[in-house]
């Protein structure tokens, strides 16, 4: 038994034991399990804080890139808020004051928005604050007084600024400070921009508006058209300015009765459109959607309503010296006037393919809504007056007018007499001349610097008168009226529109004088009857209100019932008539009613006087013209004609005997280039006599005298004999021995004697001599002895023996003293030329009772042949070769 319980403690204890092994088993397989557990549990906290902060990283990189791109979003935000401002508001309209200057743009281009700010953002970049005004609506200022002062200024000079000078105008009413309040831009009120309005005032000016925008809608918008805005941009012009009134009221509730308020309502709804806009403090208006209202207040306080709850910063008012100076460019810019067009603007796609058989019709210009404005020379208006000013563009507007027609009209269909009285040279341009050889193909006459010669104008109305009846009778024989019927008739015939121009053509009609008379009878002829045969008249003038012998003929001055006002001209329109009175630089009235008021037109003429430009299209008409086309006829008051450029003097050839030979005198102040002559027949009295004390102009006369016998005679043909009895003429003398026979005698005070000796016993023979003598006499009244005794026989005598004197006498007297004195006949003088003889010294020497109406004036004389003239005429000695 006890082995027994023996073996059983041993199989209790080995039970025990392998109970604890398997205890520490379990023991050491839970403790590795745990071990197991926790590290797997510690890497999974690993990894788990190794996400987190992965993620926290890119967290942070995400927030950081959002933060950056919000940045980046403002930052461009804030550079596209400020480019669409710089876009809405550019140049003078957006500028800040401390680099502030006027960028006026081209009135066809969209109206800016204006600055009146800075939009205080929430951010880093400047946004100016745009208020819409120009083409777009009204400004309703309220708030603090001061900054709204600020804020109206700002406004008003940002939008005058902007646009080109003068097509903004200002009105001011104020009737708290009577224009005080807009005390900076009184510069602008004489060149008419700024006008003020003053208590009792506001009603009419509501009234001009509203007329203003019924008008701009009946006859300017016309239905075509919502707006002005939208015109110029189909258009690319603007006819009508913008007008901005500045209404400054008191703040009483009944400042406005209730017709002004109607006016103010009708204003508001409409005005924009037609460019009329308000600029208003303290006088109460309706809410409407294209009013923006700016409540000024200083520092952060103010608030546009466009940019709705957004803090605005208002700019100060423009620095005073910006003001006045800018107003001051403003205003002459205005008196200056617009830059004109090109004159290509009137030329036609292709050039002379109109007729003239019923009317020259042409453009001037364009009219401000853009149109052409032509003007129309015809049966009906016949004639034209054109009057302004100096400065004012007379002269560019003829160059335009001649300019237009010349390209639509050929020279056959059209021809230009042009004459100008003032001292210069405006017409010049269209005569060939030493540095441009080229003329305009229709001119036919240039007269220039004839202000002291009348004569000339006299001449070119005569020629008128002719080429008158010269068309009327082919006109008869054709058994028509009119110039579009005689055309028809007679197609082969030469039948042009004539236009005669005469700049300064008071001139003519001046004094009480035998020319004033003649040239207003020849005006009245031309005026009445030239209608119908194609002949018109362009008087021009910078005066017409003194013409007394023009206006005083009422039925000569209804014949040019087409009259043109340059700006500030008088009484060539209608007396009730001002229009004139506002007009720009290059700008007209064209009036086709004899200046009635509802027949006005304003043109804006284009810049026709650049040289440049004119002979462009003088060369190319002038390329095109025929060869057999003669150069126009150029005088030149200012101007001594050459004896070698004479006509007359180059057709001369030389004879072994010439019946009557011509002598040339000098040159008529004639249309054509006609040289004054004296025929030396064989008959009493067919000699010359020169009376006066100007020695080159005396010595000019016999010089010319003797050139033109010495060129019909051949060598020998005839005998020519020279006394030279004063020194000074000595010169002239010499230079003529060039051109006179070889076998000429000269003689002086020491042998003048033997000359007048051999001429008497000539003159006093029985009979005629083969070739006949020409005694060329310097100073002859200083012949000593008894050489006017021998004179008078010669003069008596000599012509029927073929002894001719061409003599200098240095005084009307001391040829009435060669003569015989008081008592003696004159008829032995068969032709003289007066120097600076008066006309009463002249009538022993003048037909029946009287003298001729003469006035000595240099390198001038009259000239007068008893055989053909009825009365002396004036002519110019040509000048010494």
């Amino acid at each position: 038994m006890p082995e027994s319980r023996s073996q059983q403690v041993v199989e209790v204890r080995a039970a025990l034991s392998h109970a604890l092994g398997a205890a520490k088993d379990s023991l050491d397989a839970a403790e590795t399990e745990l071990e197991a557990a926790l590290d797997r549990r510690n890497r999974v906290v690993a990894a788990a804080r190794e996400r987190r902060g992965r993620l926290a990283h890119e967290r942070d990189k995400r927030l950081g890139e959002i933060d950056e791109q919000h940045e980046r979003d403002l930052a461009e935000l804030a550079e596209t808020a400020a480019e669409t401002a710089a876009a809405a508001a550019p140049g003078a309209a957006g500028a800040p004051w401390q680099r502030w200057s006027p960028t006026p743009a081209d009135s066809g281009t969209t109206a800016p928005e204006l600055r009146v700010g800075e939009l205080l953002l929430p951010w880093d970049g400047e946004v100016p604050a745009l208020v819409p005004l120009l083409d777009r609506g009204h400004v309703l200022v309220r708030g603090d007084p001061r900054v709204g002062d600020d804020v109206v200024a700002g406004l008003l000079l940002r939008a005058l600024g902007s646009v080109t000078p003068g097509r903004v105008t200002l009105t001011g009413y104020d009737p708290e400070q009577l224009g005080g309040g807009l005390a900076g831009f009184a510069p602008l009120a004489p060149a008419g921009v700024l006008q003020f309005v003053g208590p009792g005032g506001l009603g009419p000016l509501l009234d001009e508006l509203v007329d203003n925008v019924r008008r701009i809608n009946e006859t300017v918008l016309a239905g075509e058209h919502s707006s002005l805005r939208e015109l110029a941009s189909a258009t690319g012009r603007r006819p009508e300015p913008w007008r901005v009134a500045i209404l400054l009221g008191s703040g009483r509730p009944d400042e406005l009765s209730k017709h002004e308020r109607g006016q103010l309502d009708r204003l508001v709804r409409t005005g924009a459109a037609c460019g009329v806009h308000l600029v208003i403090r303290d006088i109460p208006v309706p809410q409407a959607a294209n009013i923006e209202i700016i409540d000024a207040m200083p520092g952060d306080g103010a608030r546009l309503s466009g940019c709705g709850d957004l803090p605005v910063q208002l700019d100060h008012g423009p620095p005073q010296a910006v003001v006045t100076s800018t107003c001051r460019q403003i205003a002459d810019a205005v008196a200056a006037g617009p830059e004109p067009v090109a004159l290509d603007s009137l030329l036609p796609e292709q050039e002379w393919q109109e007729t003239s058989a019923r009317a020259l019709t042409a453009p001037l210009g364009d009219s401000p809504q853009g149109a052409p404005v032509h003007v129309t020379l015809s049966d009906y208006p016949p004639h034209a007056l054109i009057a302004g000013p100096s400065g004012t563009g007379k002269t560019n507007l003829i160059y335009a007018w001649m300019g237009a027609l010349a390209a639509r009209y050929s020279p056959a269909e059209l021809a230009f007499y042009l004459l100008d009285f003032k001292e210069g040279v405006s017409f010049a341009r269209f005569a060939p001349g030493r540095r441009d050889p080229s003329w305009l193909p229709h001119v036919r006459l240039v007269g220039v610097n004839v202000n002291t010669d009348r004569e000339f104008g006299l001449a070119l109305l005569r020629f008128l008168g002719a080429e008158l009846r010269a068309r009327a009778d082919a006109a008869k024989r054709h058994e028509v009226t009119n110039l579009a019927e005689l055309r028809a008739e007679d197609p082969d015939g030469s039948w042009p529109r004539i236009v005669a121009i005469v700049d300064e053509f008071q001139v003519l009609l001046s004094g009480r004088d035998a020319v004033a008379a003649e040239a207003v009878d020849l005006l009245e002829d031309l005026a009445r009857r030239g209608r119908s045969q194609g002949i018109h008249l362009v008087l021009a003038s910078q005066d017409v209100s003194g013409i007394e012998a023009l206006w005083g003929r009422p039925a000569l001055v209804a014949q040019f019932s087409l009259r043109i006002a340059l700006p500030r001209a008088r009484r060539v329109l209608a007396e009730t008539n001002t229009a004139a009175d506002v007009l720009p630089r290059y700008h007209a009235v064209v009036n086709a009613d004899s200046g009635a008021v509802e027949a006005n037109r304003v043109v804006r003429v284009p810049d026709a006087g650049n040289r440049e430009r004119w002979s462009a299209l003088q060369h190319r008409l002038w390329r095109r013209r025929t060869q057999e086309l003669p150069a126009p006829r150029l005088f030149d008051g200012d101007a001594i004609p050459r004896l070698d450029d004479s006509p007359d003097f180059r057709r001369m050839t030389p004879a072994a005997t010439v019946a009557a030979p011509v002598v040339l005198l000098g040159e008529t102040i004639d249309v054509e280039s006609r040289s004054a002559r004296t025929v030396l027949r064989r008959a009493p009295g067919r000699n010359i006599a020169v009376m006066g004390t100007r020695v080159d102009e005396a010595c000019a006369v016999l010089n010319t005298a003797a050139r033109s016998l010495a060129a019909q005679f051949e060598p020998g043909a005839a005998q020519f004999k020279v006394a030279c009895l004063d020194t000074d003429a000595a010169t002239a003398v010499e230079s003529l021995k060039a051109f006179l026979p070889a076998d000429t005698g000269y003689y002086d005070a020491d042998n003048v004697d033997l000359l007048l000796e051999d001429a008497q016993d000539r003159a006093t023979s029985g009979t005629s001599a083969d070739k006949p003598m020409f005694l060329l006499l310097y100073a002859v009244d200083a012949a000593p002895g008894n050489g006017a005794a021998m004179l008078r026989t010669i003069l008596r005598q000599g012509p029927e023996r073929r002894v001719h004197v061409i003599g200098w006498w240095r005084g009307a007297s001391l040829l009435r003293d060669t003569l015989g004195g008081q008592a003696s006949r004159t008829d032995v003088i068969g032709s003289w030329v007066a120097l600076d003889v008066h006309g009463s010294e002249l009538s022993p020497y003048y037909p029946g009772h009287g003298s001729p109406a003469w006035y000595p004036r240099p390198w001038r004389a009259l000239h007068f042949d008893r055989s053909v003239h009825r009365g002396a005429e004036v002519i110019i000695p040509y000048g010494h070769q």
